[in-house]
């Protein structure tokens, strides 16, 4: 997995750990595949890590298994030692003749399938307010005086039946959700967006069809990179398509669907159709007899078809559904969504779509060529998509590699504390005191989790077992000395060179993606080109957007434009037309982009500048837009931007030295910005009007 998408999901726990503290009841959304079984297993950790008087109870949908998937992965975790402190119990109702249900109170996170918990329900005969009542202080004053702490996974889905015992024994109540519920109060505390994830390839980008092609445009484009996929990602890929809930199912099956898969050049795949529980033996003159064309799965009981199908070595190519598939079903290889339209159908679920966003590589994300991750990292879907998902847009390089030639940007890195050129960790830890009070082997691994850059040192250090235990048991002071160093940057910072040692250089990548906002502007004579020939481009801040304006008002007297070679002294773009005039400057989209520069804030990350803009006399200039105009129901934090700014400032400067390129930091402030400037290490605070001078002097 990498680091950035590790960071993401810590940080996001460690912003959860300190909402709760001063809010009873907090919202936590992030989207369907970016970890959240995970990131909600940290959350109790760090909790249960520090206070003994907590008790967990996770209220998990019932539908699809989803409650022992989510206590089979509490089990693992602990088990595993990664977060040695919970103790999970899955209640059920499973009791022999006239036996009562009793819960053990020896646990700290139980799961409760949701629909245990009703009316009429075994649970609700007096089995849970007995085991609330022994767990906290019950009316008599006796109890174990324990604090029980309410998760809500798919916290949108209603939990009215819990909800009543809520003032009598819950503490606090923490909502999970990829789709929280606005109208019943479930703003989101904190945050990952779909474009988080999406940068940091968690989950899929999407790439949406067009409302004119068919189910059989589809399975031709699956056809097309069914042997990719399983060439470069070792993955047997998944194309799901979506059918009507009601009377229409079966016409579409009839009419639109099956007639398709019947043709010669498509008999090799295989499909499934899943329904209803309650529709499992459908009317004899129902095509959905045919349930199944493949030779295994028409064998299985049809209970056990979803855990079939999941698996990433599945032979079944295409899954029909009747709006079935939502929570609580994970099946990474699916990249593709189609939903059989007509003039009654509905726009997608977000849940249904988060089916096709699963990053199917993504814990060896790293380890892929380019091409293997463009393909892991996009989703194809065709279907009313819903306003609240942003769509992405892909963006090519206008003039291509003749942009890239006249673009060339120096980037730099951290090295390593190994790379020192007064240090030597041997020498370091055997001088070091010896610890008298040893750790666990779980408090040393927790104490690593995270610590990417130190766990480098560790395995570069740590050539046996007792070497490992000599680098862990001295962690502390070992990281003392590698941030001392790291977050000096006149010794840990350099250029970033090619395998010979020699100086590289990087540009914007070919292609890129953003995701669609509010916030736009029109530019016809930059670097990038959408291919629909559109000239609209969005921005994800209202500052970002401003500082584009300016850039884009001083580029045609300011930027150095694109010019013939020698080797090619006509440019064209793809389809034969000369390329109209454009300035060397654009948005550094993330994706695809090595447009990155190294610095450290509690851990080692990249600095991607929102913005480069080449000078007429070639000198590269990058921006890094900041705003204070924060909102007050916003999830940032103050101190933790402030801290982020200061750092970028100390990166900054540096880079500056070492690059020759100029760097700034403008900041947003009401109505003006503050621009910060770094010139070869020399830093100067500036106005919009200076800044325009400054670019446009001769």
């Amino acid at each position: 997995m990498l680091q950035e998408a590790i960071e993401l999901q810590y940080n996001s726990v460690s912003r959860l750990v300190e909402k709760i503290a001063s809010k009873k009841e907090i919202t936590f959304r992030a989207p369907t595949g970016s970890g959240k079984t995970f990131m909600m297993s940290d959350f109790m950790e760090r909790i249960l890590s520090t206070e003994s008087d907590v008790v967990f109870l996770v209220s998990t949908l019932s539908k699809g298994g989803l409650a022992e998937q989510n206590y089979d992965k509490y089990l693992e975790y602990s088990a595993s030692g990664r977060f040695k402190h919970l103790r999970p119990y899955l209640i059920n109702t499973k009791v022999s003749g006239e036996e009562r249900i009793s819960i053990p109170d020896d646990y700290n996170v139980y799961v409760l399938p949701r629909d245990l918990y009703k009316e009429g329900g075994l649970l609700m005969q007096g089995a849970m307010t007995d085991f609330l009542q022994r767990i906290t202080t019950n009316i008599f004053g006796s109890g174990l005086n324990k604090r029980i702490f309410v998760i809500k996974d798919e916290c949108h889905q209603a939990t009215n039946n819990l909800d009543t015992l809520a003032p009598s024994f819950f503490s606090k109540i923490i909502n999970f959700s990829a789709t929280p519920n606005l109208s019943r109060g479930q703003n989101p505390d904190v945050e990952i967006t779909d474009e988080d994830a999406v940068n940091v390839k968690l989950i899929k980008r999407v790439e949406q069809g067009d409302d004119n092609e068919t189910v059989e445009d589809a399975i031709n484009k699956f056809e097309e990179i069914k042997k990719d996929y399983r060439n470069q990602l070792g993955v047997n890929p998944c194309l799901i398509i979506q059918i009507s809930n009601k009377e229409k199912a079966d016409e579409e099956l009839n009419n639109v669907i099956l007639p398709v898969l019947d043709k010669v050049e498509h008999q090799d795949l295989k499909w499934m159709i899943i329904v209803d529980k309650d529709k499992n033996k459908p009317r004899s003159s129902s095509p959905l007899q045919r349930l199944t064309n493949d030779s295994v799965g028409i064998r299985l009981p049809q209970k056990r078809w979803k855990e079939y199908a999941k698996s990433n070595t599945s032979n079944i190519d295409i899954i029909i559904f009747k709006m079935v598939i939502s929570e609580g079903w994970d099946i990474p290889r699916a990249c593709m969504l189609y939903q059989v339209r007509d003039t009654t159908s509905v726009q997608l679920d977000e849940q249904v779509m988060g089916r096709v966003r699963r990053n199917p590589r993504l814990m060896d994300f790293e380890d892929l060529s380019e091409e293997a991750k463009e393909l892991a990292t996009t989703a194809w879907v065709w279907g009313i998509i819903p306003e609240s998902q942003r769509r992405s847009f892909v963006v090519k390089l206008a003039g291509k590699e003749d942009t890239r030639k006249q673009v060339q940007i120096q980037t730099t890195r951290l090295k390593t504390l190994t790379q020192k050129k007064d240090f030597n960790l041997e020498a370091f830890i055997s001088s070091a005191k010896p610890i008298l009070n040893h750790h666990s082997i779980f408090d040393l691994h927790r104490k690593m989790y995270g610590q990417d850059a130190m766990i480098g040192l560790c395995y570069e250090y740590a050539t046996d077992v007792e070497k490992w235990w000599k680098f862990t048991e001295h962690f502390d002071s070992i990281k003392a000395q590698y941030e001392q160093y790291i977050c000096d940057y006149s010794e840990s910072m350099e250029l970033v060179t090619d395998d010979s040692g020699k100086k590289k250089t990087v540009s914007f990548p070919l292609e890129s993606l953003y995701a669609e906002t509010d916030k736009y502007l029109q530019i016809s004579d930059w670097v990038w080109k959408r291919k629909e020939g559109v000239k609209k481009f969005s921005f994800d801040s209202e500052a970002e957007k401003e500082w584009a304006e300016i850039l884009k008002d001083i580029s045609r007297d300011a930027a150095k434009e694109l010019s013939s070679t020698p080797e090619d002294p006509k440019l064209f773009d793809d389809e034969g037309h000369n390329i109209p005039r454009i300035c060397l400057w654009g948005k550094n989209f993330p994706n695809g982009s090595d447009i990155k520069f190294g610095y450290y804030l509690n851990g080692l990350h990249d600095s991607y500048p929102d913005f480069v803009f080449v000078d007429k006399k070639g000198i590269i200039h990058l921006f890094e837009v900041k705003s204070l105009n924060v909102k007050k129901d916003s999830n940032i934090d103050a101190a933790e931007y402030q801290n982020k700014v200061l750092a970028l400032k100390s990166c900054y400067k540096q880079c500056s030295i070492l690059t020759e390129h100029v760097f700034y930091l403008p900041v947003l402030k009401d109505d003006e910005w503050q621009i910060t400037r770094f010139i070869k290490g020399d830093e100067k605070t500036l106005s919009e009007d200076q800044f325009r001078d400054s670019l446009l002097e001769d």
